[in-house]
């Protein structure tokens, strides 16, 4: 949908805008109301015409300004910004609404548009329903130390974008228009009294808490929608044929909160079961409630139809319930067959809860039998459904039941599948001291890797479980034993599907795997039984992140899938191997070009090692939100991937402030869900059209470009002297370990600085604070203009792949979205920060360089005039936030000096400049729209 005019929204945003200074002027005093003011319009001027006396006197009214006076102005504008992120997301839903009104054609990555396309292309109904009965779509959440956001400013902002979606209505009078704007005037006093910065460092608990808010508030209410929309799209593209597609539910989710142990030493074996029992819980209670509500409305009379004779079964069987439900009033509903079997199924969800419930409070559990599956729960509800159908109430099943439906089959009663991630060195080490304790086992530290694999693969082939030799094991040993029964004991307890994959991060070889394989047969999760059978209920997935791991992928796979035990396994755990692949670190060992090529080669490679022994491989993305860890528009995200490399299925972390600006408000959910999902469509249609292989001499070409590029990006970050330090003191990397956003540490090693220890998130968001965002774009415009250099030729070259190759189009697009985010003049004022000017001034001025060098061949390869012109939204979003965004980065800058100036001076005299501080990282993220 192209946007050139947003007249009407920054009308909006000034409503907002003013609102939130009535709020300032009654809530705070005279010196905050007149300092933002002044700041605001100030930079605004600068933003026209550069002053250097404005400039100077701007600076001096910063300088001037008390820690607690700043702290207000700090948050007046991250208000301001949390505001207009709003009215942003209210104001596009509502020309999504208009578009879907007006009868014409609907956006690019609408399901109108993507069936269509289908349509156009010869795709018939039954190669559609092929097509859609391949689709896995499975999003994951995690939580990472750069979450920004308190739940309770969640819940604020969302009761402010229901208020603001009444301003839309054009009927609105004069006084009604009033009284909706005292109605947000009072809800934005409440945001702004509501504390947006933590007081206390969240615990894990609070992050599996923070990630159900989603669930619960959102996807519940969105999914439904998302089916009926594709449904929907189908009937209108396939006319009558339609009525033989049908849309399974293809959407599962998955998350790491609570499940993510790498680097995290407060996410345990108990921590584990307590996210498990909490999802699980949250779902159930949605069930009940959805139950109940459809009580209310099937109220039909046993005299005026007729149950079909499956119902009646299923409903005789619940007799042995009939005393405890009905006990005061045995004979209710007697004669309206399906409320009294929706109460009977309630019944039974709620002795799941008891159960639940006394799990998480750590008592006994009741022994009253609910549900012994989410399977059997389905089938009540297929038994409705059919019935309904067979007495002519069809309608009726497909609205709110076949919602409850869609529900039971998306999340079970686990909600998401939880992944378990653990560092390869944790379990290497686990599996050495089991073998020393153990009689008549080698040496393991001393083994090859094949003689590792032959070890290995014998013990898994021997039948039964095997018994540990030592009780006295290391801490790390006896966690990882215990994480492993916990995943067997709740997977009897809650679900087979409750567990997703176990994630081994820095996976450098097969034995890797095959060691997690060999530790989770001592909790039964795999290995052979007394009569010979393999059996398999982990299933493992190696994690290849660093640029060497991306490069080394088909020897370890290949030596992996080749080991015949590990073939068994594999083939009774469903004969599919996930692959992840990590966006994030490999970007920050070398760079954006060697990243994104390195992952775009890996992923061919592992679909044809995979192929070629009949195996079937999911692919696991590890992207963050920030175009330095993988980010970017999804829809086109897929589309860029490998033709023939996704088939249907694909995985993703949903990390950071996706998080909260993709699923805060169902509206917005179920646009972004849809683009993602029509970005898996048409990546998949390989499967029932012909796919275009890539282009060989594109391929030369992006080798070399991934060449230039990472030689370049490591020669700054590996071989500039100083380069580390610069990071340190030209960015508030090390202040945002400060904030109290998250359970994991920011580094892997306290006071080790270096590039490895810092974590792909803190680095990047270091960066973005600062204003130089080098993950997004450093390296690009020397490896384009190297490949340019003397051919005047090679950029039609370059052109023609922009135009003809999703792939570089995607990758050119969001370097543009880190270069339209980045401001050299500011990130020269950051530079200034550094305790040796001579050396800050050089690696400045490298980068400096380097960003204007890629500015130039960017717009010349996408022959346009200024960066963002082919994203209009983002463009004219990121010129209405820049002047506000300037006071705040200079204020920054001042806070920074004066924090650490104040090392010297006690804690006393720093925690008065670390309040406001830690604030204004907090506002630089609302209007970045950007964390890690």
């Amino acid at each position: 949908m192209p946007v050139t005019d947003d007249k009407g929204l920054r009308a909006r945003v000034k409503l907002f805008g003013n609102l939130l200074g009535e709020v300032l002027r009654t809530q705070e005093s005279g010196q905050v109301f007149d300092a933002v003011e002044a700041l605001r319009k100030g930079f605004i001027e600068l933003r026209t015409s550069e002053d250097p006396a404005r400039r100077a006197q701007l600076m001096a009214l910063i300088e001037a300004l008390d820690p607690q006076t700043l702290t207000h102005v700090l948050r007046a504008f991250s208000s301001y910004f949390l505001l207009a992120n709003i009215v942003e997301e209210d104001w596009a839903h509502q020309e999504r609404r208009h578009r879907v009104a007006s009868g014409e054609p609907l956006w690019r990555g609408s399901f109108d548009d993507t069936v269509r396309e289908l349509v156009a292309a010869g795709v018939s109904a039954g190669q559609m329903q092929g097509l859609l009965d391949s689709l896995l779509f499975q999003p994951v959440f995690t939580a990472h130390p750069t979450e920004a956001k308190r739940r309770a400013l969640l819940e604020a902002q969302r009761r402010i974008f229901v208020m603001a979606k009444k301003l839309n209505d054009a009927g609105l009078g004069g006084y009604a228009r009033e009284a909706v704007e005292r109605q947000l005037l009072n809800q934005i006093q409440i945001l702004w009294k509501t504390d947006e910065v933590r007081v206390h460092k969240p615990q894990v608990r609070d992050e599996i808490v923070n990630g159900l808010y989603y669930f619960r508030e959102t996807l519940f209410h969105a999914l439904p929608h998302i089916y009926r929309n594709l449904e929907r799209a189908l009937a209108t593209n396939f006319g009558e044929a339609a009525a033989a597609i049908r849309v399974p539910s293809f959407i599962r989710y998955g998350s790491w909160i609570g499940g993510d142990r790498d680097g995290n030493p407060f996410v345990t074996h108990v921590v584990t079961a307590l996210a498990v029992r909490l999802q699980a819980r949250t779902v159930l209670r949605e069930y009940v409630q959805r139950l109940e509500d459809l009580s209310h409305l099937l109220t039909h009379s046993s005299s005026l139809v007729r149950p079909s004779l499956a119902f009646a079964e299923r409903l005789a069987a619940d007799a042995p319930l009939v005393p405890e439900v009905y006990a005061d009033e045995p004979h209710r509903f007697s004669q309206e067959p399906y409320r009294r079997k929706l109460f009977l199924m309630r019944a039974r969800l709620l002795r799941n809860l008891d159960r639940l419930n006394a799990a998480i409070d750590g008592h006994e559990a009741p022994v009253a039998a609910g549900y012994a599956s989410e399977r059997d729960f389905l089938e009540d509800l297929y038994a409705i459904r059919d019935s309904l159908h067979s007495h002519g109430d069809g309608n009726l099943a497909d609205a709110e039941l076949k919602d409850l439906i869609r529900l039971a089959e998306s999340f079970g009663f686990y909600l998401a599948q939880l992944d378990v991630r653990q560092e390869s060195t944790r379990h290497t080490d686990a599996v050495t001291e089991l073998f020393a304790r153990a009689p008549n086992l080698p040496d393991y530290a001393a083994l090859s890797e094949d003689e590792r694999l032959q070890v290995l693969g014998e013990l898994l082939a021997h039948p039964g479980t095997p018994l540990l030799y030592a009780e006295d094991l290391s801490e790390n040993t006896r966690e990882i034993l215990a994480v492993l029964r916990t995943v067997a004991s709740l997977r009897d307890e809650i679900s087979p599907n409750a567990f997703g994959a176990y994630v081994i991060s820095m996976t450098h070889a097969a034995s890797h795997v095959m060691e997690v394989l060999f530790l989770a047969s001592f909790a039964g999760l795999a290995g052979r039984r007394g009569d010979g059978s393999w059996f398999c209920d982990l299933r493992v997935s190696p994690l290849f992140e660093t640029i060497a791991d991306l490069a080394h992928i088909e020897p370890v796979l290949e030596r992996l899938l080749d080991n015949p035990t590990y073939r068994e396994l594999l083939a009774v755990s469903g004969n599919v191997q996930e692959v992840m692949l990590g966006y994030s670190d490999s970007c920050k060992d070398g760079g954006i070009l060697a990243s994104a090529w390195n992952l775009y080669r890996a992923q061919k490679k592992i679909v044809t090692i995979t192929a070629r022994r009949d195996i079937r491989c999911k692919l696991f993305h590890g992207r963050g939100g920030t175009v330095g860890r993988g980010g970017g528009p999804t829809h086109d995200a897929i589309l860029a991937q490998p033709a023939g490399t996704v088939q249907g299925q694909i995985k993703f972390t949903e990390q950071g402030e996706v998080l909260s600006s993709k699923y805060s408000n169902p509206e917005t959910a179920v646009y972004e869900l849809t683009m993602a999902i029509t970005g898996l469509i048409k990546a998949s249609r390989c499967a029932v059209t012909e796919c275009i292989p890539d282009e060989p001499q594109f391929l030369t070409v992006m080798e070399q470009l991934a060449k230039d590029g990472e030689q370049a990006y490591r020669q700054l970050t590996d071989h500039t002297p100083r380069f580390i330090d610069y990071f340190y003191e030209a960015t508030p990397v090390t202040e945002i370990g400060l904030l109290n956003i998250g359970s994991r540490p920011s580094h892997r090693k306290k006071a080790d600085r270096s590039k490895y220890s810092v974590r792909a998130i803190p680095w990047v968001f270091g960066w973005g604070l600062s204003r130089q965002i080098i993950p997004g774009w450093y390296g690009l415009g020397a490896a384009l203009s190297a490949y340019r250099s003397g051919d005047s030729g090679r950029l039609d070259t370059l052109r023609r792949m922009y135009a003809e190759w999703p792939f570089f189009r995607s990758l050119l697009a969001n370097a543009q979205m880190s270069l339209g985010k980045s401001e050299m003049g500011i990130a020269h004022e950051y530079a200034q920060l550094c305790l040796e000017s001579g050396t800050a001034d050089d690696i400045y001025g490298t980068i400096r360089s380097e960003h204007d060098e890629t500015v130039a061949q960017v717009l010349a390869v996408a022959g346009i005039e200024e960066i963002l012109d082919e994203n209009p939204r983002l463009k004219l979003s990121l010129a209405r936030r820049d002047p506000y965004l300037d006071p705040i980065n200079h204020i920054q800058i001042c806070l920074l000096r004066r924090y650490r100036q104040a090392e010297g001076g006690g804690e006393a005299e720093r925690a008065l400049w670390l309040n406001p501080l830690l604030r204004s990282i907090n506002a630089l993220a609302a209007g970045m729209r950007n964390t890690g």
